[in-house]
């Protein structure tokens, strides 16, 4: 894990090379930092790699406990938890769609899922604004 957060630089450079529009670069930020936090409170919570559950409320709290900048921030907590446990949510969909555990998803699952998105959103308005 990056010491400034859970992306290294090298990570954060390659979502930004997917060329994706910006809201759709950001959400799969958003998505790629959830993925290595739960991935990182699995395994400090004892989870093999590749475990299939993701980490629960209880251990997302426990971890964010931990960490000195957040550990006193009971409602920053609260709101984080609740936001891992969405992106957990989203991770477990893109997951089943690939036939795998969610946290043994990796960077190029998410930006294959996210391109492929897009694709789609494409697609649709394309279609939608062909002439008759």
């Amino acid at each position: 894990m990056a010491a400034d957060g859970p992306l290294s630089p090298a990570e954060l450079a390659e979502l930004e090379s997917t060329l994706l529009p910006a809201l759709e670069r950001h959400h799969l930020r958003l998505l790629a930092h959830g993925l290595r936090t739960l991935q990182a409170i699995a395994a400090a919570d004892g989870a093999q790699p590749g475990s299939d559950e993701l980490p629960d409320r209880s251990a997302i709290r426990s971890w964010a406990a931990d960490q000195p900048p957040i550990a006193q921030d009971r409602a920053f907590i609260e709101v984080l938890s609740s936001q891992l446990e969405s992106a957990g949510r989203q991770l477990e969909q893109l997951a089943a769609e690939l036939g795998r555990p969610p946290l043994s998803l990796e960077l190029r699952d998410l930006i294959a899922w996210a391109r492929n998105q897009a694709n789609q959103r494409i697609a649709i308005i394309s279609a939608v604004n062909l002439p008759p």
